[in-house]
């Protein structure tokens, strides 16, 4: 976490304020350094009189939506804190909550310390503790808390909101870790290097303690917030490990003591419905809760035994995933056309490839649910079931059954369906079931892991599966790829990045239309990233009588791919180029997620 130096627009000389601040003086201040007008000034303290509050200054104010005087928008709680910093010669501040290190910044002062004056720590290193307030004129605590530290306090300024929010949730944590500590001792999980302590009678961790069932609350609630894709649960040597997957990339949230690893582990297998006490091999399970807005949210659980213990690994999947559009997910005009004719073909079987991450389920699920009428049986064998969603009819395969992906479609095709999804095709055996449906007259979805479409007719004949039965089943490939979009708050243009550039990434294809490269730079709402969110992209191979006979005579990758081209199919590289000129993304992350085109 970094505090960003502030400066008011044109700051007027003024004698040192000490002492709670008040709203009034705000709207002095704010008007004598030209952020607002007299007149503006005038209004709102006419309007703040009329009414008595006991908020914050600055929470009051924002409510009043006065109008700043050089864009005429209003002025929000978030600009008059780096304003109010910036009149203090203090520092700004937007908290950013995966950024501290709750169990450190908790030791620093108490909860009701911290509540009395209206401050929150939120940096501990070997020489100062960093304190956020919204009363920056208010210092008279500052020396306690050096002398009780044993460090110097540097005062940054904060959003009062976020102050008392994230005063409740830090110190709520680290009370409800420590409870788990106390009522647990030292005990951990087992690994490879602690089986000889396996005799000693440290008290387990109970997975209903409530120490620990506010945790994991706290700790789901938590990342739905912070919009996680995954949470990972990761035993370490010495403590466990929480980190929060986020736009693609893993960030660490919180280390705590491996006592209340276990313990999480454990509570969160019971919920999932798997053993407790199996910890010697992978196990999956499946969770329903709902998030801060009252969705409700699935999470697919997956443990490992790893040597310092079991690692969980909670895949959350967005409750909206499969009610988006087709420009939701990223698909550019000419793509979701021909997507969209394909799918209403009545049986054939298309595929959709991509690596694992890739948004090939969301894909699918959005498709199918707008294919799933009350016309029209869907069902689906999968392994796991990544989503339930009520319209379809979906199975999950069970090995040690002998219930796999062939004796599945087996099943269903005595099911009556119209349209039959396959989890993947792994084998010769599942690939020719497919067929077999397809050639039956229903409509399959499948998906393998390939880099490209094309790639994904080499796949089958590598399987077994004949060329004939290929061009007479296969529909269509969609090969697709997620990166990250750049952040709409901070973006700027980019004079750097020459349309040449660009053109040499995508020759030998030409580019129409606009051209507005942008590049990242990072701001508080994209934790200095300067990437916020993913879309697709998105690479359709449709089977013509053209591409037929490559595959029948020529079904090498070049002579594939060329064919493709000519029937309109347009590369990932170059779908993610055209996503580059539109200002969504950059050429690194286009180049970092796509394979070369040939």
């Amino acid at each position: 976490m970094s505090a960003t130096p502030s400066t008011s627009p044109r700051q007027a000389a003024s004698a040192p304020h000490a002492g709670p601040l008040d709203w009034r003086k705000l709207v002095e201040w704010l008007s004598q350094d030209g952020v607002i007008s007299i007149a503006e000034a005038t209004r709102t303290i006419s309007r703040c009189s009329q009414v008595q509050s006991a908020q914050a200054p600055l929470v009051r104010l924002a409510s009043v939506s006065m109008t700043r005087v050089s864009d005429g928008k209003p002025l929000d709680i978030e600009t008059m804190t780096q304003w109010l910093a910036g009149r203090a010669k203090l520092n700004y501040l937007r908290i950013d909550p995966l950024k501290v290190d709750v169990g450190k910044v908790a030791d620093s002062m108490s909860a009701i310390y911290a509540e009395r004056h209206k401050v929150l720590p939120v940096q501990v290193t070997p020489t100062e503790v960093v304190v956020a307030t919204s009363e920056p004129f208010i210092t008279d605590w500052v020396s306690e808390v050096e002398r009780q530290a044993k460090r110097s306090v540097r005062l940054v300024v904060a959003n009062p909101l976020d102050i008392t929010k994230y005063t409740a949730e830090f110190f709520s944590l680290a009370k409800s870790v420590k409870a788990a500590i106390k009522s647990g001792g030292n005990a951990g999980g087992t690994s490879f290097e602690q089986l000889v302590e396996l005799n000693k009678t440290n008290k387990p961790l109970d997975a209903n303690d409530q120490g620990v069932v506010q945790v994991v609350d706290w700790l789901w609630q938590y990342a739905f917030d912070q919009r996680a894709s995954d949470i990972h649960l990761e035993p370490r040597r010495e403590q466990g490990v929480i980190r929060f997957r986020i736009d693609g990339k893993l960030h660490l949230v919180y280390q705590l003591p491996m006592a209340v690893h276990s313990a999480m582990t454990a509570r969160i297998k019971l919920l999932g419905r798997m053993d407790v006490v199996e910890k010697r091999r992978p196990q999956d399970g499946r969770i329903k809760t709902r998030n801060p807005r009252g969705d409700e949210i699935e999470m697919r659980l997956s443990t490992l035994p790893t040597a310092f213990g079991e690692k969980m690994v909670m895949r959350i999947f967005d409750p909206d995933s499969t009610a988006k559009d087709l420009d939701a997910l990223g698909f550019a005009d000419h793509d979701a056309k021909r997507w969209e004719q394909l799918v209403q073909r009545p049986h054939g079987i298309i595929l959709v490839t991509g690596p694992t991450g890739s948004g090939k389920t969301t894909t699918l699920y959005s498709t199918l649910k707008r294919l799933a009428t009350e016309a029209v049986n869907v069902s689906t064998v999968e392994d796991p079931i990544e989503m339930i969603e009520p319209s379809f009819n979906q199975t999950q395969v069970q090995p040690h059954l002998d219930f796999d992906f062939p004796e599945g479609l087996r099943a269903l095709m005595r099911q009556d369906p119209d349209i039959i999804m396959v989890g993947e095709i792994r084998d010769l055996q599942t690939a020719e079931m497919a067929v077999q449906a397809a050639l039956t007259g229903h409509l399959v979805f499948s998906t393998l892991h390939t880099n490209d479409a094309p790639s994904a007719v080499s796949r089958l004949l590598e399987l077994g599966v004949p060329a004939y039965l290929i061009n007479a089943t296969l529909l269509g490939v969609l090969a697709q790829r997620l990166v990250r979009t750049l952040c709409s708050n901070c973006r700027e243009k980019d004079d750097g990045t020459p349309r040449e550039a660009l053109m040499e990434l995508v020759k030998p294809w030409q580019l129409h239309g606009g051209y507005r490269p942008f590049k990242p730079v990072g701001c508080v709402d994209c934790r200095l990233t300067g990437f916020k969110g993913r879309l697709g992209l998105y690479e359709l191979l449709t089977v013509t009588e053209g591409f037929k006979d490559k595959v029948s005579k020529e079904p090498s990758m070049d002579g594939l791919r060329r064919q493709a081209v000519t029937d309109g199919m347009r590369p990932l590289r170059l779908a993610g180029a055209l996503k580059v000129a539109e200002g969504l993304t950059t050429i690194d992350e286009i180049l970092a997620s796509t394979p070369p085109m040939a």
